[in-house]
């Protein structure tokens, strides 16, 4: 099969990430208006992200491979499944669309296309939460395709997300992208400004922590990793001269 050309993965890649952060914002924004427990707004948040992501993986992985996160296409780069310049074009396009999804989804409920979120989300247990939910999601993404079951994406990506909404101390972010969108509205799913960098270098960790899990359990075919040489529980070796 044809690999589809630049312009149309990249294409798929904006759309990607600009839907999955309208479905994002989007939803924060009606789950506040439909109820004032926090509780059930982050669930309708999560069950809305969760699904959007599902499909969109499903819709578009055939023609981009559905990265549509920054995290996961360094990742590949560092793999080098990917060229440097098409890995830069691919983070690019993820910006620009997760620009105009926050638009689109701020715009659908009147409120200015871009404003700056004034939501603190800082310290140690908010950005160690980063590092879990985007290691999961990078060990997840490594695992589905070293074992060949990459039609399991659609499923298995979101399950992950939507499970680190809630066992994760930041809700998730998991993805550089979704993090600048967020920046763009002073919503529910909102992200202050001097909150993004540390966040963003928190997902890369992360992103670095589930490539080397990956390796670890799932290594390239033809690399085996050298057993540990551990002593004999039942049979212990004797020590020199005994």
């Amino acid at each position: 099969m044809t690999q589809p050309g630049l312009t149309r993965r990249l294409a798929a890649e904006a759309l990607g990430a600009g839907l999955l952060v309208t479905a994002v914002v989007g939803s924060g924004i009606m789950a506040t208006a439909l109820t004032e427990d926090l509780g059930l707004a982050l669930l309708v948040n999560a069950v809305s992200t969760v699904a959007a992501l599902g499909v969109l993986i499903w819709t578009l992985g055939p023609t981009s491979g559905a990265h549509f996160n920054p995290a996961v296409t360094l990742t590949a780069a560092v793999r080098r499944e990917v060229s440097p310049p098409e890995a830069g074009a691919y983070v690019v396009a993820q910006l620009v669309g997760a620009s105009c999804g926050v638009a689109l989804a701020n715009v659908m409920f009147g409120l200015p296309a871009w404003e700056l979120a004034t939501t603190d989300r800082t310290g140690p247990g908010v950005l160690l939460g980063e590092v879990v939910a985007t290691a999961g999601l990078v060990w997840v993404i490594g695992a589905l395709t070293r074992t060949h079951r990459g039609h399991l994406g659609p499923v298995l990506v979101p399950v992950w997300i939507g499970a680190a909404y809630f066992f994760t101390s930041s809700t998730s972010f998991a993805n550089p992208a979704v993090t600048w969108g967020r920046m763009l509205t002073d919503t529910f799913t909102g992200i202050a400004p001097s909150s993004v960098l540390p966040f963003v270098a928190a997902q890369l960790v992360g992103a670095a922590l589930g490539a080397g899990i990956t390796e670890v359990f799932h290594p390239r075919p033809g690399v085996v990793p050298e057993p540990l040489d551990l002593p004999d529980p039942v049979h212990p070796q004797q020590a020199p001269g005994s």
